[in-house]
């Protein structure tokens, strides 16, 4: 969690016909809290958290890997038996799961849930898993063994499963900040557990402030970025990880190699056009490491990004434009 919405002073009274104050919309949903801010007249805004709120809990039903019943949950059970029908929306998630891959060289694969649950930091006595364990994981990843044709998936071998966890929440931010445009909201800024999509600007103010966490001292901000019309995501590894013998093993996993990520790099934070490219990015540039991260996110034009390690900080050329200095 290291990008903060923070909070806004009430601005000063606005004359009649103008932006109304900021509303807030606050509710859980994809394993975290989803907050939106927000200006709207009254109807404007019970169609849109309605909407919002109908869209969101349609999303997780569907594609948690959590709920044995939805359609994640039935492809992961069927792993190595059968093929499962799919409709066209799922065969769109897929395909944007073919580009995210190729992306990104692989960092992002939707296959490596049997390595992250190997590597579970949630346990009651974590674990560094053995070679064999980390080896037989690993073949089960790889997003190019998953077979696909009209209308139905097959995952070939027992033991895989998909997850969306890698991209899910920064999609649906989007896809929120959409139905905000669509419902004509002058503003908006959607938070799913701070992951983030800015529409237009607050009332009263030439942007959307956003806090950074400080990675070292965790809930306190270490900085802030104004931003309009972005998306902001944020990847690190020092809040979720579990201590052996004086080193940290991180949750972050690249399936690359089956090992935490363990490059010095404490946090991303990315600003792009959309808040699942931001993500994309983070992750891909926290797993990639300094200096190789960084040029990473050069290479996408549009595209800024910060990278913080145990001793220094990187960033793209044009991040301090983002800055915020009050």
């Amino acid at each position: 969690m290291a990008v903060i919405a923070q909070s806004h002073r009430p601005p000063p009274a606005t004359p009649a016909g103008s932006v109304a104050p900021l509303r807030k919309l606050s509710f859980r949903a994809l394993g975290t809290v989803c907050e939106v801010q927000y200006s709207g007249g009254e109807a404007q805004a019970a169609a849109f958290e309605r909407a919002a709120i109908n869209w969101v809990n349609a999303f997780e039903a569907k594609y948690t890997r959590f709920r044995p019943d939805s359609l994640i949950g039935r492809i992961n059970a069927a792993a190595g038996r059968a093929w499962i029908e799919i409709d066209p929306e799922m065969e769109a998630m897929l395909k944007l799961c073919d580009n995210l891959h190729f992306l990104t060289q692989g960092v992002l694969d939707p296959t490596t849930l049997p390595l992250i649950q190997l590597w579970n930091y949630k346990a009651e006595k974590p674990r560094i898993p053995s070679p064999l364990e980390i080896a037989r994981a690993r073949a089960l990843v790889g997003f190019k063994k998953v077979q696909r044709a009209t209308g139905k998936v097959f995952l070939p071998e027992p033991g895989m499963a998909l997850d969306f966890g890698g991209f899910g929440k920064e999609y649906a931010v989007d896809m929120v900040a959409q139905l905000a445009v669509e419902h004509a909201l002058p503003c908006a800024l959607v938070d799913f557990g701070h992951d983030l999509r800015a529409i237009g600007v607050p009332p009263g103010r030439p942007a959307w402030h956003i806090g950074l966490e400080d990675p070292k001292k965790p809930g306190a901000i270490a900085g802030s970025i104004a931003v309009t019309g972005k998306g902001v995501a944020s990847s690190g590894d020092y809040l979720r990880s579990f201590t052996i013998e004086g080193k940290r093993y991180g949750h972050i996993i690249d399936p690359r190699t089956g090992w935490p990520v363990a490059n010095g790099c404490t946090q991303a934070t990315v600003i792009a056009g959309t808040c699942l490219q931001a993500g994309v990015l983070s992750t891909t540039a926290f797993v990639l490491g300094v200096p190789a991260g960084i040029e990473f996110i050069q290479s996408c034009p549009g595209c800024e990004g910060l990278l913080l390690t145990d001793k220094a900080r990187a960033q793209t050329r044009g991040f301090f434009n983002y800055v915020a200095t009050n």
